[in-house]
């Protein structure tokens, strides 16, 4: 089998797609999820902190001197990515949450019975005659 072929096959796969597709909007919805820690929660929370913004929290660790910069701790970059993160994970576990309980409101049809069943059954209703 060629390189080729075996990469074709790999790619084409349902699932393969199914994970690229998720891959896709998950990354769109981790931008949707950012803009809304950064431009709607953190304005208010920094605003009840007494105006503080949190990417700008840092704690310098050695000055700026001449040409070199200064070398900074930015836990404030760190508590707002923590936030990002603890959104867009809840936001994920209640999209989960919705879809299982789909999932398990759906009818479950029974399999119709198989070749085989189906002439045991044959058989079976030709022993009782």
């Amino acid at each position: 089998m060629s390189i080729i072929k075996e990469f074709k096959e790999f790619a084409i796969k349902g699932n393969m797609v199914d994970m690229a597709v998720g891959i896709i909007i998950g990354a769109a919805f981790g931008k949707i999820v950012s803009s809304l820690v950064n431009d709607i929660i953190m304005p208010p929370v920094g605003l009840i902190m007494g105006g503080t913004d949190f990417t700008n929290l840092k704690l310098t660790l050695k000055e700026a001197i001449e040409k070199s910069p200064a070398v900074t701790f930015n836990y404030g970059n760190f508590i707002q990515t923590s936030i990002d993160f603890l959104i867009l994970a809840f936001c994920i576990f209640l999209m989960i949450k919705a879809i299982n309980k789909i999932k398990r409101n759906e009818p479950v049809v029974p399999a119709g019975p198989t070749n085989e069943e189906k002439l045991l059954i044959e058989i079976r209703d030709l022993l009782k005659k």
